[in-house]
């Protein structure tokens, strides 16, 4: 599997002019080998899924959209979400645009509104989760918290659960989400969060009123008290576990292409935020193969790992195929992508550091500077070489600003609390070039890295905790689509007991109770 994917991308290499000669081919050939089989680093699952298996193949694992108020965009928007869905991928989209419930057509009659058309998108989803060859469907359905419809919006899936338990009482085993049962819950394949501004929680903070405003014609609508509608959200939440927030204000201040457009919403997992219509190829980085027996971490080996991810997922990025034609305008136009790690419990374990405390909040940050820093520095060096993105030149000055953003921010980390100082020395050196190359050139991408779930890629890489989730159990039953479980035992536990200072015995003698009674 490796090889088909590694000579694929290699070939790709080759014709879009990233490698000089085969001999350069070979070299990254062998370099991307080797991490992958040793456990190093993965791609997203759609390319295991898909490359060197169609021609051109769906690469990407994120995907944003955009609806528009009319019934001809809407179906569009549901078609499309599920060719992503049929590809083993995920999208989001901010359904805002549409008018609501409460507004008029322009042929008579009132608007369905949005939390309608979410339950034909909902069943379609459900429907592709059930008949595909990879996974279920996952989608992000996103609200402003101007829209008239908000309050619909933050209750509609704690309304469903209700249905839930009255369901139970009725003797339908609804603790198995594949009992067909669930086929009449609605909301069920779509994370929702609401976009807040600064301006609604400081209505919020001051105890404020909060004004809707009508899709078409912007005129106030429904008013409420601030305090009222957040109290809604973390009572549905609570109940539900939705909806999420996305704070929009913070979001565009770090949006590296704002004079393209604003970013509207994000993918599933609420990692990937940029321009609508667009796409992100992902991988992640097994943070506890850089630990070095002595307890340091092997700085060098990461930062080369980086580079070898960042040029390998550039070079996926003309490789893939695109759902709509507008998404692979942008993705060419913006070569989005979405570089990042997993296994960060586990290293914070071996580190014998509790997850919940300032030197680990610190550590991680001090990794992921180095990370994102490394790679807009790489990124800049491809661009002297292949150009920096098409998008470039309308967005510089709010491009060179972010990176500029992202360089400041590190003096935020404070370097005495970091596992080991050399990480954070060479996340400041990384920004520094960073920030010196792409003045100089630009960069070949207009985003370089999030922090995914890693559900996937994580069971292949054989980590012991995901992305940047601490553990939750020390023995865990994973439900598989296909049907039956794995068990997985955390392999990190004797490394951490040894780290604490824990005898041999005394590791045996715990070691022992944790596979006896599962904690």
């Amino acid at each position: 599997m490796i090889t088909r994917v590694v000579q694929t991308i290699r070939g790709w290499g080759l014709t879009f002019g990233h490698f000089e000669s085969e001999a350069d081919a070979d070299l990254f050939t062998d370099e991307l080998t080797h991490i992958l089989l040793h456990q190093r680093a993965a791609f997203n699952s759609p390319v295991w899924f898909n490359v060197g298996i169609a021609e051109k193949p769906q690469c990407s694992a994120c995907f944003l959209l955009a609806v528009e108020d009319n019934m001809e965009s809407i179906l569009e928007w549901i078609r499309t979400e599920g060719m992503i869905f049929k590809g083993g991928s995920g999208s989001g989209v901010n359904l805002s645009p549409l008018r609501s419930s409460g507004e008029t057509l322009s042929a008579g009659g009132r608007s369905s509104g949005p939390v309608a058309f979410m339950r034909g998108a909902d069943s379609v989803a459900g429907m592709i989760a059930s008949g595909g060859s990879t996974r279920r469907a996952a989608k992000m359905v996103v609200m402003n918290m101007d829209h008239p419809d908000i309050m619909q919006f933050i209750r509609c899936k704690a309304e469903e659960e209700k249905k839930v338990r009255a369901l139970m009482e009725a003797g339908y085993q609804m603790y198995d989400l594949n009992n067909p049962a669930w086929n009449s819950i609605q909301y069920q394949n779509a994370n929702n969060s609401v976009r807040v501004t600064d301006e609604f929680m400081a209505a919020v903070e001051n105890d404020e009123e909060w004004a809707t405003r009508y899709v078409t014609t912007a005129e106030p609508a429904k008013t409420y008290r601030a305090r009222d509608l957040m109290r809604e959200i973390a009572q549905a939440a609570w109940e539900s576990g939705d909806p999420g927030m996305q704070y929009d204000t913070t979001i565009n201040r770090w949006h590296t292409c704002p004079n393209t457009g604003r970013i509207t919403t994000s993918n599933p997992c609420s990692e990937y935020l940029h321009i609508d219509n667009s796409a992100c190829n992902l991988s992640s980085i097994n943070l506890l193969k850089y630990l070095n027996p002595d307890g340091t971490f092997n700085v060098r080996d990461f930062i080369h790992t980086v580079d070898v991810m960042i040029l390998a997922q550039e070079i996926i990025v003309d490789g893939s195929s695109y759902p709509t034609e507008e998404i692979g305008k942008n993705a060419h136009a913006f070569r989005e992508l979405g570089l990042g790690y997993a296994n960060l419990g586990a290293l914070l374990m071996a580190w014998g550091m509790p997850y919940d405390s300032d030197a680990s909040r610190h550590t991680a940050g001090a990794i992921t500077a180095l990370m994102t820093g490394e790679a807009y520095r790489y990124s800049a060096e491809v661009a002297r070489r292949m150009g920096p993105y098409e998008g470039y030149a309308v967005n510089k000055e709010p491009q060179l600003r972010v990176i500029e953003m992202h360089r400041d921010a590190v003096a935020r980390v404070r370097h005495g609390l970091v596992a080991d100082r050399k990480i954070f020395d060479a996340a400041e050196k990384a920004w520094d070039e960073a920030v010196a190359l792409s003045k100089r050139h630009g960069v070949r991408n207009s985003q370089m890295s999030l922090l995914a779930p890693t559900g996937t890629i994580s069971l292949m890489m054989d980590c012991a905790t995901t992305g940047i989730e601490p553990e939750f159990a020390l023995v865990k039953m994973k439900k598989l689509v296909g049907g039956g479980t794995m068990k997985f035992v955390n392999t990190t536990v004797p490394q951490s007991l040894e780290k604490l200072g824990y005898r041999e015995e005394e590791r045996n003698a715990i070691l022992a109770h944790i596979e006896a009674r599962g904690t």
